[in-house]
């Protein structure tokens, strides 16, 4: 049996079974009480949250930007979901979780959810900043001038791109 058919008979079990609600309830478990455990490790520490501004949200909203988005569609991070899902990164190709019906499947929603991603990252950076602070700070900050990079990037070439559109319509078009 190939890899395509393996692939394709666990599809057609799958999509005939219930999705893998312990795993899920184990996924949720482990983020409670890793974020759980953090909270006892700072005050162990004597680690208090300093008072956060606007902006110490802002560059946490931006690192969380670019840390889901790398974990989740970034070719150098598809070591990562690869033992969860079926498909190859990158190149407009789709990455889909195989559905096992457990904890392989549910952790290939997980990794392929920007969105999902995000929540721990976010719970992940702001622990960090908490119980290692100046790695935390120089760990978000850097994460977030990459989101903020992303954005300025995009915004360059849709600005390029409209320019050269318009400068073709205008040589295209008779005097």
């Amino acid at each position: 049996m190939t890899l395509t058919e393996e692939t394709r008979d666990q599809t057609t079990a799958a999509s005939s079974a219930k999705p893998p609600y312990g795993a899920y309830a184990g996924i949720v478990g482990t983020f409670a009480g890793v974020l759980g455990l953090a909270g006892v490790l700072a005050r162990a520490l004597g680690r208090e949250p300093r008072g956060d501004t606007t902006l110490d949200l802002a560059v946490l909203s931006m690192a969380t930007f670019k840390t889901a988005r790398t974990i989740t569609r970034d070719d150098v991070t598809s070591f990562i979901r690869a033992p969860f899902v079926a498909g190859e990164a990158g190149r407009g190709n789709e990455e889909e979780p195989i559905p096992t019906g457990g904890i392989q499947q549910a952790i290939g929603e997980l990794v392929t959810c920007s969105r999902c991603v995000g929540t721990w990252a976010a719970a992940g950076l702001a622990t960090t900043e908490i119980l290692a602070p100046r790695f935390g700070r120089l760990l978000t900050w850097s994460l977030a001038a990459a989101g903020a990079n992303d954005f300025l990037q995009a915004g360059f070439v849709a600005v390029t791109h409209r320019t050269n559109v318009l400068d073709r319509s205008r040589s295209s078009s008779p005097p």
